[in-house]
């Protein structure tokens, strides 16, 4: 057992998204749930061996909870980043072997030692920033074998580090060029199959779907859902990103987890998240990198009472982006989310978002899951930028 004392902790209200800090309390960890929270001198005599551990009047909020990743992918897209900015077309990017297909061929040609090497320090430096939950996709393989490898490759990395991850089967991603005039091949034969494969080693926590002119239609991925349902899989959605869809309300209809991007999203679709409890998982880093001038509907999704989460959405080409400080910031700027918003866009609603009822806020019986902050007001989290006040992250009830 582990007793923290002069903690001042940042409650969320999961409702509203509003916080409040206490007063100096102590709270008692007992293996990896917290067990008390109280005045120190009201601690009970069952907790009097706890192990202490001053913490001066520091905030304390919950661990933070990137909920929308692709922290797995092979190469970079540097160089392509640079022609865009050279005035290069995306079709011209494409033809110089640019795009996700670049991507695709560098994970596929990577092998596992590989891919987790290059994704180990990405994930420490969201780790150095309070995240205790990652979300991890599948996606840039667009094939059987190359999409198991990066899940082998995202449940390795919850091995190498004290971190919880949630994997994620995005094979319907794009379309791969040898099944440029096949798509329901390609969905029969590597998306379906695949899952199914995937699910028996254990390997998924979800599936996920790219909605989208460019990609997959609503019809299409309708399809995958419900083959996930049969499997007893949860499921959620990018929808909306690029247009209205209504790829988020055939989500909701099938009671996903989250709809992600969002950025077209429509009062239909609003109104089916909203009685489904869908989460919003708003994605700044691609926003800000697309440099997209098409808000999403933050003020409409708060009149509905949808949860509004915030994820890094961290990938080689639109977002390549792993800060989640950074992330709550430009939300604020952006999107003009309030600061406690874009605290439990990162713990309360970004947990909700992966089906996690444990973990987000600081309560007795949640996942002693923590961050503890140098900092006077938990605003400052969302008003900095380039800044890392934590002072220490605790993991499932210890000090990692």
């Amino acid at each position: 057992m582990r007793l923290l004392s002069n903690a001042r902790l940042a409650r969320i209200d999961g409702k509203s998204a509003h916080y409040a800090v206490s007063e100096p309390l102590s709270l008692v960890m007992r293996g990896d749930r917290i067990a008390w929270i109280g005045a120190a001198d009201a601690l009970p005599d069952d907790f009097a061996g706890a192990v202490p551990h001053d913490l001066g009047g520091r905030i304390v909020t919950p661990g933070l909870i990137d909920c929308h990743s692709h922290i797995v992918f092979g190469g970079d897209r540097a160089r392509e980043f640079e022609m865009r900015l050279e005035g290069a077309s995306y079709e011209e990017i494409a033809r110089a072997g640019g795009g996700i297909l670049s991507t695709v061929t560098h994970t596929r040609e990577a092998d596992e030692a590989g891919l987790l090497a290059s994704a180990l320090p990405r994930v420490d430096a969201l780790l150095a920033e309070g995240v205790t939950t990652l979300e991890i996709k599948s996606g840039y393989g667009l094939d059987i074998e190359t999409e198991i490898k990066m899940l082998r490759v995202a449940r390795r990395i919850g091995q190498e580090r004290r971190v919880t991850i949630r994997t994620t089967w995005l094979a319907a991603h794009a379309l791969p060029p040898e099944y440029r005039d096949d798509r329901a091949g390609y969905l029969r034969d590597v998306v379906i199959a695949g899952m199914e494969r995937a699910h028996a080693e254990g390997l998924i926590d979800a599936v996920d779907g790219f909605c989208e002119g460019i990609a997959f239609t609503r019809d299409e991925m309708a399809q995958v859902f419900d083959h996930a349902a049969r499997l007893g899989l949860p499921v959620k959605l990018h929808a909306e990103q690029l247009s209205d869809l209504g790829g988020a309300a055939m989500a909701a209809k099938h009671g996903a987890l989250s709809a992600d991007h969002l950025e077209y999203l429509g009062a239909d679709g609003i109104k089916a998240m909203a009685a489904s409890g869908t989460v919003a998982v708003l994605l700044p880093g691609a926003f800000y990198t697309l440099r997209e001038t098409q808000l999403p509907p933050v003020q409409a999704l708060r009149d509905a009472g949808v949860p509004i989460a915030l994820a890094s959405d961290c990938n080689p080409g639109s977002s390549p982006l792993s800060s989640l400080l950074l992330v709550m910031n430009m939300a604020a700027t952006l999107f003009r989310m309030t600061p406690s918003e874009c605290l439990a866009g990162v713990t309360a609603h970004a947990a909700h978002a992966l089906g996690l009822s444990d973990r987000g806020r600081v309560a007795v019986g949640s996942r002693a899951d923590l961050a503890v902050w140098n900092i006077t007001h938990p605003a400052e989290l969302s008003y900095r930028i380039g800044f890392n006040p934590l002072h220490a992250r605790i993991y499932g009830g210890e000090f990692a």
